[in-house]
């Protein structure tokens, strides 16, 4: 890890001054939860609010944090749940996107283990039931199928934005959803040709990192685990072990 890494630097110098009163209250709330800081090759280098992370501010120094996007596939169909982010969020909101992304945390030891990626995944079950009520022993943390990571950025508005090294995750399941209203607005699944048509759809808004990913990775995967599907037609994340590279971070900014 350089000593002069951009990542490094701002952590050190990280401002949180912003008064988030004037948002919801729940929201406000969660932007005290410690994200991983980490540097460019995703070597984790500290912890701080979610607040700071997300600040433009430092954002430009290059603050930089550990997250993760879960995409959920009915293993019948291989139909891809999305999910509307609500209007009371604070970064990105109304905005379609993939069903779960958010961070493991400093919070909870066990979302800071890297090996075999369990602190994601063992952060990706506990927001799914966040966010969507899906019941955790619904998404075990051995039947998520890593494939790489991306490192992003994209302002959120003028204030607010991600910079991030995004573990992307999928995972074949059916599972029973129960969305929370102050996260999600709204929910459904959607075949390729559907989420195709939505992306041509100029009234449809979506999250920076799920355009980058079903730009460059998504729709390629997708037509992977079709064709690797069982005897039964079922489709399986796990079938997918290998079709990417996972050892490197893809820079992508």
């Amino acid at each position: 890890m350089s000593a002069d890494s951009p990542a490094v630097t701002a952590a050190k110098a990280a401002l949180a001054s912003i008064d988030l009163s004037g948002y919801d209250a729940e929201q406000s709330r969660l932007m005290d939860e410690r994200c991983i800081l980490v540097d460019e090759n995703d070597n984790a280098i500290g912890a701080v609010d979610k607040k700071t992370c997300h600040l433009m501010e430092n954002i430009n120094k290059g603050l930089l944090h550990r997250a993760f996007s879960v995409f959920l596939f009915r293993p019948s169909d291989g139909k891809l749940l999305l999910q509307q982010r609500a209007t009371e969020k604070i970064t990105f909101p109304d905005m379609w996107t993939n069903t779960c992304c958010s961070h493991p945390l400093d919070d909870f030891a066990v979302e800071k283990v890297e090996e075999g990626q369990l602190g994601v995944r063992a952060a990706a079950s506990r927001k799914l039931e966040h966010e969507l009520g899906i019941p955790v022993e619904q998404t075990p943390v051995d039947e998520f199928q890593y494939l790489t990571r991306i490192h992003y950025l994209a302002p959120s508005d003028g204030m607010w934005g991600e910079h991030e090294v995004d573990y992307i995750l999928f995972l074949t399941r059916d599972v029973t959803v129960t969305p929370n209203e102050n996260e999600i607005r709204d929910h459904k699944y959607v075949s390729k040709a559907e989420l195709q048509a939505m992306f041509e759809d100029p009234a449809n808004l979506f999250t920076p990192w799920f355009k980058l990913i079903a730009r460059d990775f998504l729709f390629g995967w997708w037509d992977e685990l079709f064709a690797r599907a069982g005897a039964d037609g079922k489709v399986v994340a796990k079938s997918l072990a290998g079709v990417a590279d996972g050892s490197k971070v893809i820079k992508m900014v």
